[in-house]
């Protein structure tokens, strides 16, 4: 059997046009949300593209002997995808994932996962704005969006928040962005957290996309980015704050972004297509 898609594979290679899938791994293992199950449902949307290749590297729950020996090998992959959040991974491992990002490996950020590693630099440069986890004022600057352009928002206050879940609506802040190219100007996300009062460093930062947090479902009361790009060395981060379960990732919105994020992240541009039930801008679409 493993010859006869060695042989496949081979052949395929062969046609014109042909590109082999971009190697992806996908972190998890720790996260106060629900990785077990959202993990394989961020699998199978990459994968359904046909353009990645997906593996999953799986820490070990705690900070024990056993999260110390986690290093998994980056540099065999275009791509890291990040549904963690928790414990501090060792000082190797943030070398090798530091040197990776630096080098021009690609990354994305997926909801959660901007909870993570409040006490590492470098990483809070990657994502440029993240919560929780003892966070405070000297974290950077909360990052939105006001007068037609992005503000970095200093005034003291707390880091980390959402809401209710509700559907809310994403309007695009860079349509010319290889990722946003050809989204609507509004589109309406299915429920999901609205995470706002978002702190960090906020450097080489491109707002894609922000959404009004609205205070009748607890919000800020301000236009709060919810997709980001960053810039870290020769590498291309994406940052999205959507994705609190499997019910928010059913949203085409999430789908598609997700998708061409990740492509974007690991090679600079983005040939996938806008797909026909992509939401419009007062009806979600699920799949």
């Amino acid at each position: 059997m493993k010859t006869l898609f060695a042989g496949l594979f081979f052949a395929a290679s062969l046609l014109p046009g042909w590109a082999a899938p971009l190697p992806t791994l996908i972190i998890d293992g720790q996260n106060n949300h629900d990785w077990k199950a959202t993990t394989p449902v961020m699998k199978a949307a990459l994968e359904a593209t046909g353009l990645f290749s997906v593996d999953v590297a799986t820490a070990p729950g705690g900070n024990g002997p056993e999260l110390a020996a986690f290093k998994p090998d980056f540099a065999k992959y275009k791509v890291l995808v990040m549904n963690y959040n928790g414990e501090m991974w060792s000082e190797a491992t943030r070398k090798a994932f530091e040197e990776y990002v630096a080098g021009g490996g690609g990354l994305v950020a997926v909801h959660a996962a901007d909870n993570s590693f409040p006490k590492w630099q470098a990483f809070n440069e990657m994502i440029a704005v993240g919560g929780w986890n003892g966070r405070d004022d000297k974290s950077g600057a909360y990052l939105r969006w006001k007068d037609g352009k992005p503000l970095l928002d200093t005034q003291p206050g707390g880091v980390g928040h959402h809401g209710e879940q509700h559907p809310f609506v994403l309007e695009t802040r860079a349509p010319k962005h290889p990722i946003m190219a050809g989204l609507p100007e509004k589109w309406l996300h299915a429920s999901d957290e609205l995470y706002d009062f978002m702190r960090g460093p906020a450097k080489n930062a491109t707002i894609l996309a922000t959404t009004f947090a609205d205070p009748k479902f607890g919000g800020s009361g301000e236009q709060e980015a919810q997709l980001i790009t960053i810039s870290y060395g020769k590498g291309r981060v994406f940052h999205t704050t959507l994705g609190h379960g499997v019910e928010a990732m059913k949203c085409v919105g999430f789908i598609t972004t997700l998708q061409r994020g990740t492509e974007w992240a690991a090679t600079g541009k983005v040939t996938q297509q806008i797909p026909a039930d992509f939401p419009k801008a007062d009806a979600v679409s699920l799949r």
